[in-house]
């Protein structure tokens, strides 16, 4: 009987929760995110096909990347990169780790930089929220971010992980409201998924 009145209340618990969500808007927030971010990410996929089929060699050009340019400035780019709002698309540095000396070694690394550069912009959150300029100005550009955060936590924090929408922006908004800290780092281990399920369709285009 106890059992069954656990079932009952977490069917009820699951549903306030789904409700919740669909009344706040979450769905439609998710779904406007995908929407805006398919169009971008097809085209550059149309874009990088058509070069490398009619212009130029795809990977030969990474495999000059990697030979000109220092592995440690790579990566360093890349950390800082994920740490401040997340500038250049992490598809980039995983396609660049494909023809490294050691694809998965370096896919881990940069997954674990981006998980690390998600506590750093939380951080940088915290401290932003304490000098009244600067408060003031994300604020205003972060405004909508900010609303979103303070509605759904976690959930938001496992969809910037996991989805084309800026983990950065979003542990930054995090750090602002003061969401506990325990809950970014566990939420934010999703980023690992989101570079592991990237790596397969990525590593499969990049010979």
């Amino acid at each position: 009987m106890n059992k069954n009145n656990a079932r009952v209340q977490k069917k009820s618990r699951l549903k306030l929760l789904h409700q919740y969500y669909a009344y706040t808007g979450f769905y439609t927030f998710i779904g406007n995110s995908i929407k805006k971010a398919i169009i971008p990410i097809v085209g550059i996929i149309a874009a990088v096909f058509l070069i490398d089929q009619y212009i130029y060699n795809i990977n030969d050009g990474l495999q000059k990347i990697t030979e000109i340019f220092d592995t440690q400035y790579i990566i360093a780019i890349f950390f800082a990169s994920e740490s401040f709002l997340g500038l250049i698309p992490p598809e980039i540095f995983i396609a660049w780790s494909k023809k490294t000396s050691h694809p998965l070694l370096y896919l881990t690394l940069l997954a674990s930089l981006s998980y690390l550069g998600g506590v750093i912009s939380y951080y940088i959150g915290t401290s932003a929220s304490k000098i009244n300029a600067v408060k003031n100005y994300l604020e205003n550009k972060m405004a909508r971010h900010l609303k979103n955060t303070k509605k759904w936590g976690g959930l938001l924090i496992v969809s910037g992980a996991l989805l084309p929408i800026p983990f950065s922006i979003t542990c930054i908004a995090a750090g602002m409201i003061k969401y506990p800290l325990k809950g970014v780092l566990t939420f934010g281990l999703f980023r690992f998924a989101r570079f592991a399920i990237y790596a397969l369709a990525i590593f499969q285009m990049v010979g």
